[in-house]
Order: C-alpha cells, then structure tokens, then sequence
C-alpha cells in the first residue's frame, strides 16, 4: 500500500485531509510540525508527503533537501498564501505540485491517484527484478544470459513513458511478451492491452477493424462498429507485423498518432483516443523502409524507442531455463511429473533453432506426448540426427521436396491445434498466407 505523510498545524484542516488521502487508497502518517515530520521520515519511508507551506516551527520547503536522499518520495506543497518566490522554491527544490487554498479536491485525487499507480509499478519493478536474479525470469519472458538482460533494461527504461515503441525480431522470439511486459509495467496497465495482426487481416477489413466504420458506409456494415484503437483507449495497442499493413493504411496511421483522433470508415467525426502504440516486425525495419513497403516518416514516428530481441541461438544458455519452465506448465496441464534427462537438456542447447522459442516450445510439446515420466534425447523430435539437423529429419524422408515437407509441416500443425490462428501463430505465418496454402493443398474444411 502507498503511504502518505500529512502536515499541517490546523487539526481542524489536517484530520478530514488525511481521511481524504486514505479514502484514496494511502496508508497515512499526520504530523503537525517541522519536527515531527522529520521524526517520521527518519522511521519509514512514504511515497508522498502532503505538506501546508507553512508549519509551527518553519517552512514546509526546509524538508525537500531530505526528500532528494528519498527519489521515490514526491512532495505537495499546499498554502493559504501563495507567492511567486516560494512557489519558484518549491518546484526547484523538487516538489511535484503547488496547491492554493481551498484545495481543488478534484485535482488533488487525480494527482494521489498518479502516486499510487507510480507506487504500485515501483513495487512490480522490485518484484519483477528479484524474479530475474533468482530465476532468470522477467514477467512472462525467460532468461538470464546477457542478450536477454540487455531486453529487460529497456523495457524498465521505457515503460514509464508514452513512447512509441518498435520491437523487432526474427519469428518466434517472442516480441508479443515484451509488448505485454512494458504494458503491464506502464501506468496503463490496469487498461486493456489489445494485440492485432496486420498480416491476418484482409485489405478490405483492416481498415474497419482499426478505425471502425458507421452503418451503411459498405455492403454489409449493418451496425456502426467501434474500432481496435476505440477499443483500446487508455490501454495499449499492439500492431504485430506492421510491415504488412497497406500503405494507404500507413497514412491513416501516422495521422492518427499524431492527432490522437480516429474517424471512422464512412464518417466524419474526430473521436478521441488515447492509446500507446507498440509495433513488431519480424524484417529489417530499414530495410523495409528502403524497399518502399514501410514509409518513412512512419518509421521515425514508431521507432522513437526501438527494441531488437535476439534470436534464440544467440542465447544458447537460456535454452534449459525456457525448457524447464515450458514443461512444468504442460505437467501443470497435464497433472503429470515428467523430467529432462540432462543428455536430453544438452542436445536441446545445442540445436541452432530457426524458428526461436516458439519452435522449442513445439519440440518440447511433441517430446511430451511421446516419452515416459523421463524425456530422453530418444524422445526429441531430432533423434538419431546431427544437432544442426532441426526437427523435419525425423518427420519426412531423406529426397522429400520442400514443398512437400511444407505441406506436410502445416496440416500436421493444423491437426494438432485445431485453431486457424494457434496454427498461423506457431508456424509464423500470417493467417492470411495459411488460408493460401489451404486452399492450394484443397484442405479449406
């Protein structure tokens, strides 16, 4: 719980002060005096202190140069007579905010509100870093090797802004989790976080589904319907594969991030939104950029804090953390008991994986339903095979055609998830490009 320290040397001011602070959720500690505020701060720390400017024995403003040794506590100065010189003095020495008297309560609430939610996050932060040093973990992302820790540091640095953020990575990295982690680690994580992929969704719907449309503005809009961005308002917005959006789409795009306003496929009206950004690419954004498939100026406009994840062969280390941990949610699943066998862990490592975490997660699924209570390397899908071989040379037949082990790779997928977008998702494709290739192989049903 945050905590709040309140002063003032009117009881007659500072008790329904303090009942206002905890009403907002703050554990609350009042004093009345220079002194007693010191006592306070000398035996526990607070996220706020709440101060009248001028106190029995001095000025509220002699407290901030303790406050600078205490970064995480903000100070709120609030008098009966404001001057330009002491609130000049306040603000330089630190404080967040000069209120006069009578207190505008209204703003008072939105600014305790801040300090809780910046309270709550510091928390999470601390939390979520001793995650890291015991176990290699990061929210929903895992891994302790260096590559990874670099991953973590920017998001903890950028997480706490409004930035836009651009996120790139080869397939199966995982950038949809460091989306999620620098919004659950933002002040709009009690906000909805919304991910949408821009390969999945037809030109004729992309634009719907984004910014919505109004009844009869098509063939087929019998309702008005609210876009994803409406849909995200006070949240955020994740555009996995923001390379495939149309370049019309970009325009609407761009605009729209820097108007904050949407207007809706066949209306006319502005309508606000309030929404952070999160783009991913699994291309070289700049390469993208120079071939003409991604504008520039949308670029520079998402790029504002760019993250690249590493692939997993660059982090080998973290390959039996990430296993270990993906099979103790299948036991979980599965009310079982299986283990690694170490050979099996080591042979695991040693696999250059392509298709990153998502294609280890695959194998070790596969490994699952076909070993006993111990997983073996006779139970991983590249058995009897070189490490560098992947997992296909068990599953088709030295003189197999790409194509073929293609077909073969995507129906099997289909057949296990049986979900269109579980399938896309795990096979890295867009489900636009699956629906292709079903309908090529006819197996559309």
């Amino acid at each position: 719980m945050a905590r709040a320290l309140v002063l003032d040397d009117d009881r007659e001011v500072l008790r329904p002060l303090a009942k206002l602070i905890e009403r907002e959720g703050l554990e609350v500690r009042t004093g009345e005096s220079l002194r007693e505020a010191r006592a306070e701060l000398e035996t526990g720390a607070f996220d706020v202190v709440v101060a009248d400017l001028q106190l029995g024995d001095g000025s509220a403003l002699e407290l901030l140069p303790l406050l600078e040794e205490r970064p995480a506590t903000e100070m709120v100065v609030i008098t009966g007579h404001a001057s330009l010189d002491s609130a000049v003095e306040a603000f330089r020495g630190g404080a967040i905010d000069y209120l006069t008297k009578p207190v505008d309560m209204r703003h008072l609430r939105q600014l305790l509100r801040k300090i809780v939610t910046a309270a709550e996050l510091r928390g999470e932060v601390d939390v979520l870093r001793s995650q890291l040093r015991r176990a290699g973990r990061f929210g929903k992302m895992i891994g302790a090797s260096p590559a990874m820790q670099a991953v973590y540091d920017q998001v903890l640095r950028v997480a706490g802004t409004n930035a836009t953020v651009l996120i790139h990575g080869e397939t199966g990295t995982g950038k949809e989790l460091v989306a999620e982690s620098i919004h659950q680690m933002s002040p709009r994580a009690k906000g909805p976080f919304v991910a949408v992929n821009c390969g999945a969704m037809t030109e004729s719907l992309i634009a719907s589904e984004l910014f919505g449309h109004e009844k009869g503005s098509f063939t087929g809009a019998t309702n008005r319907h609210q876009g994803i961005f409406e849909r995200a308002t006070g949240g955020t917005l994740f555009l996995d594969e923001i390379t495939e959006m149309p370049l019309d789409l970009q325009v609407k795009l761009l605009r729209t991030l820097e108007s904050r306003t949407v207007q809706r496929v066949g209306g006319e009206e502005e309508i606000e939104v309030d929404v952070r950004l999160i783009a991913a690419t699994n291309r070289d954004p700049e390469k993208v950029v120079r071939s003409g498939q991604l504008r520039e100026d949308l670029f520079f406009r998402l790029a504002v804090f760019p993250i690249e994840v590493p692939p997993l062969r660059d982090r080998s280390d973290d390959v039996p953390l990430i296993a270990e941990h993906y099979l103790a949610r299948l036991n979980q699943g599965a009310e079982r008991k299986k283990r690694f066998a170490p050979e099996a862990l080591a042979q695991l490592a040693a696999q250059p994986w392509p298709g990153n975490v998502r294609e280890l997660c695959s194998c070790i699924e596969r490994a699952f339903i076909l070993s006993g209570d111990r997983i073996g390397p006779e139970d991983l899908p590249f058995a009897g095979g070189s490490a560098a071989g992947g997992g296909l040379g068990t599953w088709s037949p030295v003189g197999t055609t790409l194509a073929e082990v293609e077909r073969e790779l995507i129906l099997l997928t289909l057949r296990r998830l049986r979900d269109k977008n579980e399938a896309a998702k795990a096979l890295g494709i867009s489900l636009k490009t699956l629906y292709n290739r079903l309908h090529k192989y006819g197996a559309m049903d």
